[in-house]
């Protein structure tokens, strides 16, 4: 199984959004809001957006591991 980047948990959406701009179209593909909503961590924002946090966290290890959002 190919080894994926992991985010800091400890990162909020705000700060993860400003490292790595891209994973904008991820956050917005799970409608997870980036903009005044964004100062929690991932699965926080995840419970609050009834988003399935497993499947958030892939689709940004994804793209990370792309290059997309490097």
């Amino acid at each position: 199984m190919p080894s994926h980047p992991s985010l800091d948990p400890a990162l909020t959406i705000n700060q993860i959004v400003l490292a790595h701009p891209p994973t904008i179209p991820v956050f917005n593909r799970f409608g997870i809001d980036v903009c005044c909503g964004g100062g929690v961590g991932l699965e926080d924002a995840a419970a609050r957006d009834g988003v399935d946090a497993q499947a958030l966290r892939e689709a940004l290890a994804e793209a990370l591991a792309s290059g997309v959002a490097a």
